[in-house]
């Protein structure tokens, strides 16, 4: 598994996991836990970074000589006007030309809206940003956001920092089926077996925050989270067997006793 890779345009990445960065005790913790979960993807909202002067930012500045990539994302935005302002600064000041495109107009459920969440994609892809929007379990707007240029589609398994786990299975496998670009499911991870889910479910990978973060012991459950996400990926690989209604013999009838 460690040599198992895949693309995020040019980039070729290892690791399954996307590693939010909010939420942790200290950031001592958080490099415990990023080298725990081996993940090379953090996320970050551009909010909370001084645009100025990124490189003292309280999370980001103890990340030392780390190879990692930056996504930041537009947490906070309400509409695309808004996203598309945060990903021109967050591209500004040198952050990353990656962005993650969050757009929620609800504070209780945080649930995005489909429709300038497509608007801002659009806009963006076509500015040359590597565009990540996250969505709603919908197919049929994850195809349309892959049409509009995402590099690849963040559907949510649940509303964010739930713990709820993937509760329409069915829409994220044709999600994954349906779409070219990378499927990586967000928000709603709960504990490891939910990772696996997504992973049997197609998905190239999962980005995990409050899952591993508030969790009793941060640094365990992010190995958890490493080895649950090789063994979905393997288990897809392998092939389930057919599911059925009844029974069946797992010893061969001919031969038996009566």
């Amino acid at each position: 598994m460690k040599h198992d890779s895949w693309k995020i345009g040019e980039h070729t990445l290892t690791s399954r996991i996307f590693l939010g960065t909010g939420r942790f005790p200290n950031p001592f913790i958080q490099n415990e836990v990023i080298a725990a979960s081996g993940s090379e993807v953090l996320t970050f909202a551009v909010r909370r970074v001084n645009t100025e002067a990124p490189e003292e930012d309280a999370i980001l500045q103890h990340l030392g000589d780390r190879t990692l990539h930056y996504l930041p994302n537009t947490s906070g935005a309400t509409n695309a006007n808004e996203a598309i302002r945060i990903a021109r600064l967050a591209r500004a000041s040198g952050l990353s030309n990656w962005i993650k495109v969050e757009i929620s107009v609800q504070d209780e459920t945080l649930l995005p809206d489909p429709i300038e969440t497509l608007k801002a994609t659009e806009q963006l892809a076509s500015e040359g940003f590597t565009v990540f929007p996250y969505t709603s379990d919908d197919p049929v707007l994850a195809k349309r956001l892959e049409e509009a240029g995402a590099a690849a589609v963040m559907p949510g398994g649940s509303p964010i920092g739930t713990g709820l786990g993937i509760l329409n299975p069915y829409n994220i496998e044709r999600i994954c089926t349906s779409l070219t670009v990378p499927v990586i499911v967000d928000a709603g991870i709960g504990t490891a077996s939910d990772a696996t889910k997504a992973m049997e479910l197609g998905a190239q990978a999962v980005l995990i925050n409050t899952a591993i973060a508030k969790a009793k012991d941060p640094v365990r459950m992010a190995t958890a989270m490493r080895y649950a996400v090789e063994a979905g990926l393997l288990a897809k690989k392998a092939g389930r067997i057919q599911e059925r209604m009844y029974a069946t013999e797992s010893s061969p009838t001919l031969g038996k006793v009566h």
